[in-house]
C-alpha cells in the first residue's frame, strides 16, 4: 500500500501539450508509487486522456519531464513505453474479435522459433497470466469475440502483463461491467498492487474511488489542482468542487410536490403487455404515464437493453404488444415507433446514436429533416438556428453547432442526442445508461434535464447499471433478472440492498 512505497515509481512534472488553438495541458504534475492505486479525476476535457496518451507515448509532450525509477525517460513511440513497463488499457478495448485469447495477448510480439509459432508455449504462458489475474477459467484458445466485456478486459490486462508491466493505466475500466464484475475487477487490481504494480485508475464513478483508490490527483482545465490526496481523508464534496470549480450537491433533482397524486391521474402513454424475445426476455409487462420516470435495473445481460431496443422496434418481438397513446405499434419497425413519438438514446451513443464526423446541428436534426425542407432542398440556416436554440437551452458546450460532434465531451454528446428527441417532441423517451462515461458535473445537469422532460409530460424509461441512479431518478422501478421482471415497486419503497438481493437471487432476503 502507499505507506510501504513512499518513493515514487513514476513522476510527471510540468507536462505541457498544445494542439492548434488549444492548450490541452498547462503544466501537470503526477507521482505514482509502486503498489498503490492512484486515481486520476477530472471532468471530460480536463486533460486526463491527453496525459495518459503522453505517458503511453501516443503523444509527445511540448514541455515537462517524465521520470521512471528516478531516471528521466523520453519515449518517442508506444513500443518504447511498453518496453519500459507502462501498459495502458483504454475504455475502448483494442482487441481482435476473430483471434484467440492467446493470439491477442501476444499480438505484435508473437513467440516463434525458426519462423514457426510456438503455440504450446504461448498458451502455457497465457494460462499463467490469466491465473495470476484470478481468471484461470478463460481458455487461451477461445475466440475473444465470444467473451463477455469483463472477460475481454481481463484479456487486455493479460496482454499488458505479458510485457512485464510495472505501471498499469486503466481508463474507465468499469464502464461496461455490472456490480459483481466490478468486484472481481477490484480483486484483480488488488492482487496486482500486492505484487508491486502501480495502477493509475480513471473513473467518473466517485463511489468506486472510495472502494479501490489509495491516493487521488485532480485535473481541471489542463492543470493539476490537487495531487496526492488520501482517499480516506478527502470528502466527496471536496473532490466535486475541485473538479468543477464550484460546489455541486451530488444528488438527484427533487420530485415535484404532489407528484405521486399527479401521476395517479396522468394519462397512460406507454403500455407493454407480454413482450417476449426468445432466449433474451419473456412476458414483460410495463407501463409509463405522462410525466413518469420508470427505471429498469438488473445485471448486465439480464435483458434490460434488449427490452428498450424491442420497444423501439430495433428488435422484433415474437409475442406481445407495445402501444403508445393506446395505438399498438408494428413489431420490429423503428419508423413506426418514431412516428408514434418514441425516441431512444442508446448505451453506445458514439456508434449507435451519433455520426461523429457530422456537425452538432446535423446530429440534432437528422430525425426531423422534413421540418427543414423547402421545395425539396434543406434550409441549412433554419436547421442551424434551431439547433443553436436547443444547444443554448441544454447548455451544450462548447458553443457552435457547425463543429463536429466528436469534438464534444461525453456529457455534451449525450445532450446532443437528447436535443434530437426534444426537437421531435417525443412522447416516450427511452434512455439506456444515460450517464455512462459522463463526468460528475454533467451528470447533475443530465439528471435535471431528464426530470424537466418528465415534468413537461414525457414518459421516460431509463436503464442503468447503477442502482443508486435508478432509485434516485425513477418514480417506479422494475427489477429484471435473467429476462424476467421479478419485482416492481415505487422507488421510495425499495432500497439498494433489496435491489441487489433481487438481481442476484430473484427475491428480497
Amino acid at each position: 500500500m502507499t505507506t510501504e512505497h513512499p518513493t515514487p515509481l513514476l513522476e510527471m512534472h510540468g507536462i505541457v501539450k498544445e494542439f492548434p488553438g488549444v492548450r490541452a495541458l498547462g503544466g501537470v504534475d503526477l507521482d505514482v508509487r509502486a503498489g498503490e492505486v492512484h486515481c486520476l479525476l477530472g471532468q471530460n476535457g480536463a486533460g486526463k486522456s491527453t496525459l495518459i496518451k503522453i505517458l503511453s507515448a501516443s503523444y509527445q509532450p511540448d514541455d515537462g519531464e517524465i521520470r521512471l525509477d528516478g531516471q528521466t525517460v523520453d519515449f518517442h513511440q508506444p513500443a518504447a513505453a511498453i518496453r519500459a513497463g507502462i501498459g495502458t488499457i483504454y475504455q475502448e478495448l483494442d482487441l481482435v474479435a476473430d483471434l484467440t485469447v492467446a493470439e491477442n495477448v501476444f499480438l505484435g510480439h508473437e513467440r516463434s522459433r525458426a519462423g514457426f509459432s510456438q503455440r504450446t508455449q504461448t498458451n502455457r504462458i497465457v494460462r499463467t497470466l490469466l491465473a495470476r489475474l484470478g481468471h484461470p477459467e478463460i481458455s487461451p484458445t477461445r475466440l475473444v469475440g465470444t467473451l463477455p466485456p469483463a472477460g475481454q478486459q481481463i484479456v487486455s490486462m493479460a496482454r499488458a502483463l505479458s510485457h512485464d508491466t510495472r505501471v498499469l493505466i486503466l481508463d474507465e475500466p468499469s464502464a461496461v461491467l455490472d456490480s459483481e464484475e466490478v468486484g472481481n475487477l477490484f480483486r484483480t487490481i488488488r492482487s496486482l498492487t500486492s505484487e508491486g504494480v502501480a495502477v493509475i485508475y480513471i473513473s467518473h464513478r466517485l463511489e468506486e474511488i472510495r472502494q479501490i483508490g489509495d491516493r487521488i490527483t485532480v485535473l481541471k482545465d489542463g492543470i493539476t489542482v490537487a495531487t496526492g490526496l488520501q482517499v480516506a481523508d478527502t470528502p466527496t464534496s471536496q473532490l466535486i468542487e475541485l473538479m468543477t470549480g464550484r460546489a455541486i450537491e451530488y444528488v438527484f433533482p427533487p420530485r415535484p410536490e404532489q407528484h405521486e397524486a399527479h401521476l395517479a391521474g396522468a394519462e397512460l402513454v406507454l403500455e407493454v403487455r407480454g413482450l417476449t424475445l426468445p432466449g433474451v426476455f419473456h412476458d414483460v409487462d410495463l407501463t409509463a404515464r405522462a410525466g413518469e420516470i420508470v427505471g429498469l435495473t438488473g445485471l448486465v445481460g439480464a435483458g434490460r437493453s434488449e427490452i428498450l431496443e424491442t420497444l423501439y422496434g430495433a428488435r422484433r418481438a415474437a409475442a406481445g404488444t407495445v402501444s403508445v397513446d393506446g395505438t399498438p405499434l408494428r413489431r420490429g419497425s423503428v419508423p413506426a415507433a418514431v412516428r408514434a413519438g418514441m425516441g431512444l438514446c442508446p448505451e453506445e451513443r458514439k456508434s449507435q446514436a451519433l455520426v461523429l464526423d457530422h456537425s452538432v446541428a446535423q446530429n440534432i436534426t437528422m430525425s426531423s429533416l422534413k421540418d427543414f425542407a423547402r421545395a425539396g432542398f434543406l434550409d441549412q440556416d433554419q436547421e442551424e438556428r434551431k439547433a443553436q436554440e436547443l444547444c443554448r437551452s441544454l447548455d451544450v458546450r462548447p458553443t457552435g453547432v457547425t463543429r463536429a460532434v466528436n469534438t464534444l465531451s461525453g456529457g455534451n454528446q449525450q445532450k446532443v442526442v437528447l436535443a434530437r428527441w426534444l426537437l421531435r417532441g417525443c412522447r416516450v423517451l427511452l434512455l439506456d445508461e444515460p450517464t455512462r462515461g459522463v463526468d460528475v458535473g454533467a451528470r447533475s445537469e443530465i439528471y435535471q434535464l431528464i426530470r424537466t422532460l418528465a415534468d413537461s409530460g414525457v414518459a421516460v424509461v431509463v436503464v442503468s447499471s447503477e442502482v443508486e441512479e435508478v432509485l434516485g431518478l425513477a418514480d417506479r422501478v422494475l427489477v429484471v433478472r435473467e429476462g424476467v421482471v421479478v419485482h416492481e415497486a415505487a422507488a421510495a419503497d425499495i432500497d439498494e440492498s433489496q435491489v441487489l438481493d433481487l438481481v442476484m437471487e430473484g427475491r428480497v432476503a
